[in-house]
């Protein structure tokens, strides 16, 4: 089955441009396909997959789109067309990148699609936009976003330039998935969640599961960090998971920045995987530049991290409820997930002299974690903190004992 370099796009009002760029692929030896999602008139050139039948895979007609005449209801439509048509060349294995270009429409079309396409297949948008906010169009996904300077609007020395960028750049990826999808990898996958007041423990448990052959993909717990690591268990990239900094739970139920949605933590039952589960940085809640912080926050414990960010002390109730939340969650999965409670302290700032240090706050997540939790999923207890080295190896060495069965590690 081939895989193209599939290009979305309007042929109507964008025709010039996405023929240049389908024309410079093709001459690198990347064939294209591509998908019109023109609504105001007739493509330049004849697309493989024509703007009519992008609006019926959306439960529409491109008839009924011109009738309505409104911009944002057919650039929505298209959008979730797109979406679907290229999440079945997906399902064919037919996708090999995909490219998409334009203003905020183009933008939005292109990057609504490529939602569709898996983390690791070349995706990359040339828009108008990518000099600011990008998140809304990035999310989660691997996109690679490049700022085109001047609109696209015709061919010109300066377009020229960008977007021949653009066609060597996915070129160059597609080249080298393409080289790399003969190469058998061997080595099981495992994903991790860290912060940076839980980096010794992290750093620790990777180093000894690498030395044990496996592959670790390290996450930030700033809430796409721990979506992205929940779409890859949900795509069965990741076989087995050590979630040791679940502080995006803490930021969820207070408001904070760094929230990954009401989802966090439910990918591994849903897969079935192993799972090692900690309380890392569940002592805050992370905010900006402290006068973005909540008027009705205005009395509570800070820590000033960086110049941008500014933490927050969870307090015991929060904790509770916390310990709470985590417990539920964790209740859905099998018997091949363990929770490990550090007494000692959660983070780096939780300890004796440091600014987080709270004995109580972390009896109320002891206490309501190991309530709530069913018998089945078992509890280990250790008297010293997160970041303690015995801690990392008995949250590696339980992770070993859970993937390879061996009861003796």
């Amino acid at each position: 089955m081939t895989n193209y370099a599939v290009l979305i796009g309007a042929l109507d009002t964008k025709g010039i441009e996405f023929r240049f760029v389908k024309e410079g692929l093709e001459r690198l030896g990347i064939p294209t396909l591509i998908i019109d999602v023109g609504v105001l008139d007739t493509p330049l050139f004849e697309p493989d997959i024509r703007a009519e039948e992008v609006a019926v895979a959306a439960g529409t007609t491109l008839e009924q789109l011109r009738q309505i005449n409104d911009r944002g209801k057919a650039v929505t439509a298209m959008a979730e067309g797109a979406f679907q048509i290229l999440k079945r060349l997906v399902s064919e294995r037919r996708v090999g990148g995909v490219f998409g270009m334009g203003g905020t429409a183009g933008t939005t079309v292109g990057a609504a699609a490529m939602k569709a396409v898996p983390i690791g297949i070349p995706k990359l948008l040339v828009s108008t936009v990518a000099s600011g906010n990008t998140r809304p169009y990035v999310g989660v996904k691997d996109v690679t976003m490049m700022y085109s300077v001047v609109d696209i609007a015709g061919i010109n020395k300066l377009s020229r330039r960008i977007l021949s960028n653009a066609v060597y750049a996915l070129a160059g990826m597609v080249k080298e998935i393409q080289a790399e999808s003969s190469i058998q990898e061997e080595r099981v996958t495992l994903g991790m969640t860290m912060f940076g007041v839980t980096t010794p423990c992290v750093t620790r448990v990777r180093e000894i599961l690498e030395t044990r052959g496996y592959d670790l993909l390290v996450f930030h717990a700033t809430g796409a960090g721990g979506m992205a690591m929940e779409e890859l268990i949900d795509a069965g990239y990741i076989k087995g998971v050590l979630d040791i900094t679940t502080t995006e739970l803490a930021d969820e139920l207070v408001g904070g920045i760094f929230s990954a949605g009401p989802h966090r933590l439910e990918a591994g039952a849903r897969a079935d995987i192993p799972q090692v589960v900690s309380v890392g940085a569940m002592d805050m809640v992370n905010f900006g530049q402290t006068e973005t912080i909540p008027a009705q926050f205005k009395d509570r414990q800070f820590y000033q991290h960086n110049p941008t960010t500014t933490l927050m002390r969870t307090t015991e109730e929060e904790n509770r409820r916390l310990g709470t939340i985590l417990a539920e969650k964790l209740n859905q999965a099998s018997n091949k997930t363990v929770v490990i409670f550090p007494k000692g302290g959660v983070s780096l700032l939780d300890l004796p002299s440091k600014a987080f240090h709270g004995p109580e706050q972390r009896e109320a997540l002891y206490s309501s974690l190991k309530s709530t939790l069913k018998p089945e999923i078992p509890f280990i207890e250790t008297d010293f903190d997160i970041n303690d080295p015995s801690v990392a190896t008995l949250i590696a060495t339980t992770m070993i004992r859970l993937m390879e069965g061996n009861s003796n590690e």
